[in-house]
């Protein structure tokens, strides 16, 4: 099971939460020393001290064996480990816990938007602050929600899919391969007896004529009466040309590169994520699983296919982290639900993944 890149917005979240409720704890201490115990200052200073110290502990060794702390509980997160998604285990759970405790000294905030700096410029897009880095950890959403929001956004540009290219895919395809073949066979059908019937026509009238002269003069005869006349009519010959407005009877062949080493020419609308699904309906030529080792990739990521005029048009799919598409060199974020053209050298960036499209022919 894989689970999408928390947001920076749920981790302080969980953050503050646990904050609050560990200085609770130890103001409750703190309060009860004082009352119950003696009023001393070291006295109480100790106790508050030792608390701390229990209250670290404790959640630390729940981080390390579950993942979770009370905050990541109300907000639904999980520290795992980076790659695998396992349990992190306790020492770098205490580790990691360490270097929140002094980021979250009075320093005026400093410590805490030190973190919060490295993590939103993770170059890994993932997120991970320095902490993560320095125990090789990863805050991922483990809400069941994001599965369903993820098929709701699928289902709500279901008609910008239709009308732009992805409804087209099934069937342009058949209507391509089917018309330039009755065509061209109807039409060299149509064609030879539309020429011959009208020679006959004028050589049943000349016939009789010269039906007392010699057989071979009307036999010589007619072609070369044939010869200025049709060609008035066969000047449609060019009609003959006209299959070559049926030249998607061989379209450019267009081919996709994953960066695994995977490659196969486009026969159709194709669907990539995790675990592709296609929705009630839909005509799929392609399912392309990505795995994802930070979990960026959504279950059904975006889709990519044919238009009818032979372009290639991909869409991202309401995912979690979006899709990305780069040319030469300029990246540009896709808007969900809108579809893009692509041209040869494209690349497109689905999470931590990457195809290639290049034009063949």
């Amino acid at each position: 099971m894989t689970y999408p890149v928390a947001q920076l917005e749920r981790r302080f979240a969980a953050f503050a939460i646990d904050r609050l409720l560990a200085w609770t704890v130890v103001a409750g201490v703190g309060v009860a020393t004082a009352l119950l115990v003696s009023d001393d200052v070291w006295t109480v200073v100790g106790a508050v001290a030792g608390a701390t110290v229990l209250l670290w502990l404790v959640l630390a060794v729940v981080a390390g064996l579950t993942g979770m702390s009370p905050g990541k509980a109300v907000t639904g997160l999980r520290v795992v480990q980076h790659g695998t998604g396992t349990p992190i285990g306790v020492g770098p759970a205490l580790l990691r816990s360490l270097v929140l405790g002094v980021a979250g000294l009075p320093t005026f905030g400093i410590g805490l938007a030190t973190l919060a700096w490295t993590a939103v410029e993770d170059r890994g897009r993932q997120r991970r602050g320095w902490h993560d880095h320095l125990t090789d950890t990863v805050v991922v959403d483990v809400r069941p929600a994001v599965e369903v929001a993820d098929t709701a956004v699928d289902d709500g540009p279901r008609h910008i899919v239709n009308l732009t290219a992805m409804r087209l895919v099934p069937a342009p395809p058949v209507e391509q391969v089917r018309t330039p073949e009755r065509s061209e066979h109807s039409m060299r059908r149509q064609a030879l007896p539309a020429d011959l019937a009208r020679p006959a026509p004028a050589q049943a009238p000349r016939q009789p004529a010269p039906a007392q002269q010699p057989v071979p003069a009307p036999q010589w005869s007619p072609p070369a009466a044939r010869q200025p006349g049709p060609p008035s009519h066969r000047v449609p010959a060019p009609a003959r040309s006209a299959p070559q407005p049926g030249a998607p009877m061989t379209p450019p062949r267009w081919r996709v590169h994953f960066d695994n080493g995977e490659s196969f020419v486009i026969a159709g609308l194709a669907l990539v994520g995790r675990r592709p699904e296609p929705r009630s309906g839909e005509q799929v030529a392609h399912l392309i699983p990505l795995a994802s080792a930070d979990m960026s990739v959504s279950k059904t990521h975006a889709q990519f296919g044919p238009a009818p005029d032979g372009t290639i048009v991909v869409m991202d799919r309401g995912s979690t982290n979006g899709t990305v598409l780069v040319r030469q060199g300029v990246s540009r974020q896709l808007a969900p639900g809108k579809p893009a053209a692509l041209v040869d050298g494209d690349k497109v960036v689905y999470g931590d993944r990457e195809m290639l499209i290049s034009r063949e022919g």
